[in-house]
């Protein structure tokens, strides 16, 4: 950030007062211009049986397989803002159930939060982010083509809960991804 929000004036990078970390602090109106972890909500939607994958039309990670899963948008809670990024991306309705997964992703400055999903119908397709979608087995999970950590350890937290019966939520922090070479 280079100018304030607030007045227009540039900034500078201090400790504030009272503070413990550098922030932008405006040099005109003493504006503190925080940067906080961005969220975001997605699901694991399921129909008999099987979950919905998505893959990638988009970058990072072009042509990896994802669950329906995007940034929340203000003024929306967070289980509706994975409703919202599952019709965008995969073309379905669901009905949202637990929240089973918290992932901090501190190197990308976010958190991921997943719910479980039920599928409302059979209808489903591909969004503009999203090159083909499709239902998966446990046991077809393309695990090697999964585009993010997060997203790993959601599905195995999912189908965890699954296999005990349990509704347990995990709060993990996912590894730095190291990005390969882009897929068709």
């Amino acid at each position: 950030m280079k100018y304030c929000s607030a007045c227009g004036q540039p900034v500078t990078t201090i400790v504030p007062d009272g503070d413990n970390r550098p922030r932008s602090v405006c040099t005109a109106c003493a504006a503190v211009h925080y940067v906080n972890p961005k969220i975001v909500a997605g699901c694991v939607p399921e129909l008999d049986g099987q979950i919905l994958l998505c893959r990638r039309a988009i970058e990072p990670r072009l042509g990896f397989w994802t669950v329906p899963a995007g940034f929340m948008e203000l003024g929306e809670s967070v289980s509706e803002a994975a409703i919202r990024e599952t019709w965008e991306e995969a073309l379905a309705r669901v009905e949202i159930g637990p929240l089973f997964s918290v992932v901090d992703v501190v190197h990308a400055g976010q958190v991921h939060v997943f719910f479980s999903a039920q599928l409302l119908g059979p209808e489903f397709g591909a969004g503009v982010e999203t090159l083909e979608t499709r239902l998966f087995s446990p046991e077809e999970i393309p695990w090697s083509e999964l585009a993010f950590p997060s997203v790993r350890l959601a599905l195995e937290q999912h189908l965890e809960n699954g296999r005990s019966g349990n509704v347990q939520v995990r709060l993990c922090a996912a590894p730095r991804l190291s990005l390969g070479a882009p897929r068709a």
